[in-house]
């Protein structure tokens, strides 16, 4: 995995983690790269200092975090970039400590649906289905769709806890 620093159009900068330099590229050139602040997808590498990692660097590291753009759901942990908060940092501990604490209350509250996302949205929207909640899994495609069609969705994000 390769670390970026990159930066949006609207100069906001953020690290992301990556397979490899064409995987960066591709994702994006498809729009799949999307600013952690403004949601853009005109986003570059920005210039950086190469980065040395100790045994013991990387045992105080936390594990990475995926994140999308607002309103967006989640195409698969293979298609977002995952974002490193620092363990040192107490408000990056703190906002990952919140960000769990919503998304136990959401998967609580709502029905799993899986892939069947995009269609059960759709059916809630336009009164086919009960008005719930829910959550699954939906490309990038379907979600792009259903905030076409005036459904608003969300990302849930792919926190530490979750990968280990």
């Amino acid at each position: 995995m390769i670390r970026y620093a990159l930066v949006c159009s609207q100069e906001h900068e953020f690290d992301a983690w990556f397979r490899s330099s064409d995987d960066f590229e591709q994702q994006a050139s498809r729009g799949l790269v999307t600013c952690v602040a403004c949601g853009t997808t005109n986003v570059q590498r920005a210039l950086m200092a190469p980065n040395v990692v100790t045994t013991r660097a990387r045992a105080s590291e936390v594990a990475q975090l995926d994140v999308t753009a607002p309103n967006v759901a989640p195409g698969g942990p293979d298609t977002q970039p995952m974002v490193s908060p620092s363990a040192a940092d107490p408000e990056q501990k703190a906002m990952l400590e919140a960000l769990s604490e919503i998304k136990r209350k959401i998967t609580a509250s709502a029905d799993y649906v899986g892939d069947r996302f995009a269609e059960e949205a759709r059916k809630i929207h336009y009164g086919e289905a009960e008005e719930r909640g829910i959550y699954g899994q939906a490309t990038s495609d379907e979600a792009r769709a259903l905030v076409e069609e005036g459904i608003d969705v969300y990302a849930l994000p792919i926190l530490p806890d979750e990968r280990n």
